[in-house]
């Protein structure tokens, strides 16, 4: 018998001018116009344990009680594990669904169970939504800023992405009916509006209760879908809750995005989508295309924990932590930050968006502060047309405090250089140092007039 050869393996270079002539003529066009994701960019960069990254939305996972793990995982191998290792509906089985509407019903919604479908974490819902309603060309409305991940979304679908300002109340109602009324001249008609409204990522600001049901009264009055991303809704620190647009809306034009990422476990890679029949209909069909079903493993985890009817508990525990680490950022931004520095102070959420001098681009900023150990995502990155390249998203919820004040402290240092560099270069004097008591500074987003 012939001796069978030892498998090696094979690293390959960088694809060389000949590899691209071979495979080009192959790439679908959609490939021309997607766009990598920064925070997976940087995702190899920042699990060097040298790197404090401040740039991923990561919630602490090291608070989930490993006890607590091991009692789960324990009882499904023990009584469940043939179920727990088949497939599953692709729609997401009953018990999943059950613990879907009790984080829903925290927040004051109740949706048909029917209506609702079990997805591979949040960002498949985005997915799924824009390969549902998306031709290419179509529009797309967001906020600008907007979630970085939701980006190379839209543009691998060919969206024509028109984005609406925020300031410290969200979304500029006012702004985007007059985005509306051009449209409507031009004969275009949006496919959705994507919104944040809670803790908005990047930002961290919340649409007003006023917006809120102006932006829902809108949907009704020229029937347009409005696709609500709550990730945050629950990690509120300070303020009074807010009701979900979903909550004022009751499904007719407003298609609900959650997720277990932020609240139990990025991991186990559990979302959801609440949407109307004939549009969940088209849902479950891209869903099966896709991915037949979401693990059968990690659905019996959530029902596992649930049970345990402690997740309540846990989250007030994370909203305790997360509050003290904002906290640690806001006051470590106010002694390291240059006094021209403007940055958010979120009522919840994972985030602070910071805004400097002009003369900086935090593109170039970012690679400084990478030979510095210390990462954040750039401000372009939740822009589609170039803006943000003065601004940063800084996330608060994935370091501990100590982490959080050096990084910020590296950062600041590197944005010193470049403050002191561009002095230099001007002759312009920078405006003198923050002092740890100095009053907060303004949001960076001006208060819009009106209604609003």
């Amino acid at each position: 018998m012939a001796e069978v050869p030892e498998p090696t393996h094979r690293r390959r270079s960088h694809a060389g001018a000949r590899d691209l002539e071979r495979y080009a003529g192959l790439f679908a066009e959609r490939t021309g116009v997607m766009r990598s994701s920064a925070m997976r960019d940087l995702m190899a960069i920042t699990a060097r344990p040298e790197v404090i990254s401040l740039a991923g939305g990561l919630p602490d996972t090291s608070t989930f009680p490993p006890q607590s793990f091991a009692a789960q995982m324990t009882r499904i191998a023990q009584e469940s594990a043939a179920k727990a290792l088949q497939y599953g509906p692709t729609e997401g089985f009953e018990e999943t669904k059950d613990c879907i509407l009790e984080v829903m019903g925290a927040e004051g919604m109740l949706p048909d169970p029917d209506d609702v479908i079990v997805t591979t974490g949040g960002q498949q819902a985005i997915d799924l939504v824009c390969k549902t309603l998306i031709d290419p060309g179509d529009v797309v409305i967001t906020e600008a800023p907007t979630y970085p991940g939701a980006i190379p979304t839209l543009c691998s679908y060919q969206a024509d992405v028109v984005q609406v300002e925020c300031d410290e109340d969200g979304m500029q109602v006012e702004a985007l009916e007059q985005l509306l009324a051009d449209l409507r001249a031009e004969g275009r008609r949006p496919k959705f509006i994507y919104s944040v409204p809670s803790f908005q990522n990047p930002a961290g600001v919340t649409m007003s209760l006023q917006r809120r049901h102006r932006l829902v009264e809108l949907a009704r009055a020229q029937e347009l879908l409005v696709v609500e991303d709550n990730p945050y809704g629950l990690l509120r620190y300070g303020g009074e809750p807010m009701p979900p647009l979903y909550q004022l809306d009751g499904g007719d034009f407003v298609i609900y995005l959650g997720t277990f990422s932020k609240i139990l476990s990025p991991g186990i890679r559990l979302g959801w989508a609440v949407a109307p029949p004939p549009v969940m209909e088209k849902i479950v069909l891209g869903k099966q295309a896709a991915d037949l079903c979401t693990s059968t493993l990690t659905q019996y985890f959530v029902r596992e924990y649930f049970a345990e009817r402690r997740w309540q508990r846990y989250v007030d525990d994370l909203v305790e932590i997360y509050r003290g680490r904002r906290d640690t950022m806001v006051e470590a931004l106010r002694t390291h930050f240059p006094a021209e520095a403007t940055w958010t102070e979120p009522e919840g959420g994972l985030f602070i968006w910071a805004t400097l001098p002009d003369y900086i681009d935090t593109s170039d900023l970012l690679a400084k502060a990478l030979r510095a150990d210390v990462a954040f995502v750039p401000g372009q990155a939740a822009y589609v047309d170039g803006r943000g390249s003065h601004s940063m998203r800084l996330n608060f919820s994935g370091v501990d405090e100590d982490e959080i004040r050096e990084g910020v402290r590296r950062i600041g240092k590197v944005i010193a250089e470049q403050v002191e560099l561009y002095g230099a270069l001007t002759g312009e004097q920078p405006l003198p140092e923050p002092q740890q008591e100095a009053t907060p500074n303004v949001l960076p987003f001006r208060k819009a007039g009106g209604a609003g």
